[in-house]
C-alpha cells in the first residue's frame, strides 16, 4: 500500500557530513509526520528528529545543532543533513512516516522503511 525507500547512508569519516532520503510511494492521500530513527548494536531504537506537515521539528537532544530534518511534500520525500558526524552516530538509520492512505482506500498508514547503515570511523 504504502513503501518507503531510503537512500544515502555509507561510511564517513568523525567531523563529516551525510545526507539521508527517504522517498514515499503509493497508495497516498496524506502524509502527516515524518521521521528518522536509529539503532545501534545493543541498543534501543531511538527517535531522532521529526517534522509534521505544517513543518515543525523535533530533535533528539543529541544531534540538536548537528542534524537538520526537512521534506518535500510534493515528492512525499524527507531528508536528515546530518553534519558534525561523531561516532556515536554510527547506526541502522530508519524512515518512518504515518498519515492517510488515498486511491479508493479508507485509513491510516504507519510505515517504516528497510533501514540504512551509517558508520562514522577514522
Amino acid at each position: 500500500q504504502v513503501q518507503l525507500v531510503e537512500s544515502g547512508g555509507g561510511l564517513v569519516q568523525p567531523g563529516g557530513s551525510l545526507t539521508l532520503s527517504c522517498a514515499a510511494s503509493g497508495s497516498i492521500f496524506r502524509i502527516n509526520t515524518m521521521g528518522w530513527y536509529r539503532q545501534a548494536p545493543g541498543k534501543e531504537r531511538e527517535l531522532v528528529a521529526s517534522i509534521t506537515r505544517t513543518t515543525s521539528t523535533n530533535y533528539a537532544d543529541s544531534v540538536k545543532g548537528r542534524f537538520t530534518i526537512s521534506r518535500n511534500n510534493a515528492k512525499n520525500t524527507v531528508y536528515l543533513q546530518m553534519n558534525s558526524l561523531k561516532p556515536e552516530d554510527t547506526a541502522v538509520y530508519y524512515c518512518n512516516t504515518e498519515g492517510l492512505l488515498g486511491s479508493g482506500l479508507i485509513g491510516p498508514f504507519n510505515v517504516w522503511g528497510q533501514g540504512t547503515q551509517v558508520t562514522v570511523s577514522s
